[in-house]
């Protein structure tokens, strides 16, 4: 680990972002230029007093995922983002793994959508990054290691998850999640992280087996989903997938019809800010 170019690095690189580039209010009249340590401890989700001891080259060795979550905040391109791992003294993760990298341009639409529910997640299913409202509507993953933000982990094995939505609709929303999986994987040959994947989820029972038999193969598409949301009731949410060129990420963005109950119940889980436990 290379704690001094680490830490010039990770100074000129909170140097070069405002505020805004993350979505965050400007505050108060600022002395210098570029983010306060605070907020790129914020957005990344760690202690202000951990970041700061990496900046003073004292901190201890950041762990992969901690590494993930700054290159993130930073808003690091790919490059960057290898370059991070190495000072770190790890090795840079497989583009399409659990950790895969966030173009910065991606996460600059994320933070715009302020009042929309939106994340990024892989063809896999990988969660990679989500907005304060995904938070809200589906479930706060940040806390979470990186390979349980599966959305088909999740489907398959916590109940809490299926709760979210009516239960005539599970049929329905389990085939789909597997026929996007078995277009992935076949996309992906010989990928080990699909492998495993596929391995842990037919260790989840008859349910993902009867399905991965029907050999059933769709994309996400974009379509409607009803949701039961625990703070604010149901809602009817029309699903936007936008598709990363050359990535394998994809940007799924929820809206709801302007003066609908639905638009009215988004509204005030914006203002309550009470995220779905997850």
């Amino acid at each position: 680990m290379d704690r001094p170019a680490l830490a010039d690095f990770l100074t000129r690189a909170r140097a070069r972002l405002t505020p805004a580039d993350l979505g965050l209010p400007p505050g108060a009249r600022r002395r210098t230029p570029g983010l306060r340590r605070e907020e790129v401890a914020q957005v990344a989700g760690l202690s202000v007093d951990y970041y700061a001891r990496l900046e003073q080259r004292r901190g201890p060795q950041p762990s992969p995922q901690l590494l993930a979550a700054l290159a993130r905040a930073l808003r690091l391109t790919q490059d960057e983002r290898d370059h991070l791992f190495h000072l770190a003294g790890h090795e840079p993760p497989h583009r399409h793994g659990p950790l895969g990298h966030v173009r910065p341009g991606l996460l600059l639409i994320l933070d715009r959508l302020h009042d929309t529910p939106a994340q990024v997640v892989s063809d896999l299913g990988d969660v990679l990054a989500q907005n304060p409202m995904a938070a809200a509507v589906f479930g706060d993953l940040s806390a979470r290691a990186p390979r349980e933000r599966n959305l088909l982990l999740r489907w398959f094995t916590e109940p809490d998850t299926r709760a979210l939505f009516p239960p005539e609709d599970h049929h329905d929303l389990a085939r789909a999640h597997v026929a996007s999986l078995r277009a992935a994987r076949t996309a992906r040959p010989g990928d080990r992280r699909a492998a495993q994947l596929l391995e842990q989820l037919l260790a989840t029972g008859e349910e993902f087996t009867a399905c991965w038999e029907r050999h059933e193969v769709a994309r996400r598409r974009s379509g409607r989903k009803r949701l039961l949301h625990p703070v604010v009731g149901p809602m009817e949410l029309e699903c936007e997938v936008l598709a990363a060129a050359g990535d394998g990420q994809l940007l799924l963005v929820h809206t709801a019809a302007p003066g609908s109950d639905s638009a009215s119940r988004l509204e005030l889980l914006r203002a309550v800010g009470a995220p779905v436990p997850a």
